[in-house]
């Protein structure tokens, strides 16, 4: 293997590792302000496959990508509100909803894009176009892979050490971090559990519908009704490995967005292994992450626990 090509696989891979990255990170970054509100958002795999079906379908009959990704953030935003009143103002069961609205959210989008495209997939020309930074993109083998991609990939590595800021260094994360472990004690003090906790779930209904938005018009430019391929809950894993740290939610979403461009350099590079193994890597080492860490992971004292004036610790 010349040291030409050695030099473009890598930049290749690299570029790749950072686009599989962006939706997963997204939908984590969202998921890590839920999870520290209390709540546990299994639904965030439907809200992303919703935002995905419906920035597609809006960008290719407006040929406009930013009514697209707006679209996606309206639709995340309106089943983050549906996921919100049902656990937090009716008090259902956070992971029968969450499930139903994948369901629901999966269900809906193929039937949909059956009704509008029958068997056909088409594609949308123009999506996925990157943003070159000029001067250090022309540094070898990293430039073009870190800094000529698409605009919303920058947004997204940008927003890491503001949600960081927002979590640790501003009044309405500590209200998050309150509501989260003990959400009595942050009532009489004041704070409203339920306007903390519907806040943060917005939230995370808007990225993770801007994640499903990214896989359809910044990276893949077409829609598949499994496009998502469980980034939803690879997501919701980064977020307790990370231990809901959003410097530490970027780490581990680049770790499975490795993963993710290593099943495509294997085929490139034509080592002699089976194309099922390749393809399922990413999810072994899902697995293999939960085994090694997952005993270290102290989940947020009122996790999936609804909040009632009055009934301290129930």
């Amino acid at each position: 293997m010349s040291p030409l090509f050695e030099s473009a696989l890598i930049s290749a891979m690299l570029a790749s590792t950072i686009r599989g990255t962006t939706p997963i990170l997204l939908a984590a970054l969202g998921e890590a302000y839920v999870e520290r509100a209390g709540l546990l958002n299994l639904g965030i795999e439907g809200m992303m496959v919703a935002g995905a079906f419906s920035s597609f379908v809006v960008a290719l009959n407006l040929n406009n990508l930013l009514c697209g990704f707006l679209t996606a953030a309206v639709v995340g935003l309106a089943l983050g509100l549906l996921f919100g009143f049902l656990t937090i103002t009716l008090r259902a069961n956070q992971i029968v909803v969450g499930l139903g609205l994948t369901i629901f959210a999966h269900s809906m989008s193929s039937f949909l894009h059956r009704v509008i495209f029958g068997n056909q997939f088409p594609i949308l020309f123009g999506a996925g176009g990157t943003h070159e930074i000029p001067l250090v993109s022309q540094i070898p083998v990293l430039g073009q892979a870190l800094f000529n991609q698409h605009g919303l990939v920058y947004l997204t590595f940008l927003m890491v050490p503001l949600m960081h800021a927002g979590m640790y260094k501003t009044r309405f994360g500590l209200r998050i971090r309150a509501v989260g472990e003990s959400p009595w004690a942050a009532d009489a003090a004041g704070v409203s559990v339920d306007r903390i906790r519907y806040r943060a779930i917005l939230l995370g209904g808007l990225m993770a519908g801007l994640g499903g938005a990214f896989l359809a018009l910044g990276d893949l430019a077409f829609f598949v009704p499994d496009i998502s391929m469980g980034r939803g809950y690879i997501a919701i894993v980064v977020v307790m490995l990370g231990k809901w740290n959003p410097l530490k939610v970027c780490c581990g979403a680049l770790l499975f967005g490795m993963a993710m461009a290593l099943t495509s350099t294997l085929q490139v590079t034509g080592i002699k292994i089976s194309p099922d193994f390749i393809l399922m890597t990413p999810y072994l080492v899902v697995i293999v992450t939960l085994l090694l860490f997952a005993r270290s992971t102290n989940l947020p004292s009122s996790l999936c626990i609804p909040y009632e004036r009055g009934q301290k610790g129930q």
